[in-house]
């Protein structure tokens, strides 16, 4: 997995590319979002729309870093999950833990 960094108008933006998996970069994420945590960013914004495959392993990392940023008074949200991932947390009713948009745009303007 490939993880990019933006900052948007005080929100930091993960963009997620490749397989969120067991082997496949598992860590990296929670490692990720709690180094930004550190740093002092609350508010944080995960495009999931280039992730072309999640198991089991990716929605553990994805409920960790939602309860270690709530845990510091920040605030995570999704954006642009493809088909199978929204699937994937509909059926695990990991979907209800989130707040999700269907674009960039309407996650940053929901942190405002």
């Amino acid at each position: 997995m490939v993880i990019g960094e933006r900052v948007v108008g005080g929100v930091t933006v993960l963009d997620l590319s490749g397989k969120l998996a067991l082997g496949d970069g598992d860590g990296l994420l929670r490692d990720k979002v709690n180094s930004l945590i550190f740093q002092g960013s609350k508010s944080i914004a995960l495009n999931l729309g280039e992730l072309t495959y999640m198991d089991s392993a990716g929605l553990g990392e994805l409920i960790s870093v939602h309860s270690s940023t709530t845990r510091a008074g920040g605030r995570i949200k999704i954006f642009s999950l493809t088909k199978r991932v929204n699937d994937l947390l509909a059926i695990t009713k990991v979907l209800t833990v989130f707040d999700v948009f269907d674009s960039e745009q309407a996650a940053l303007k929901s942190f405002d």
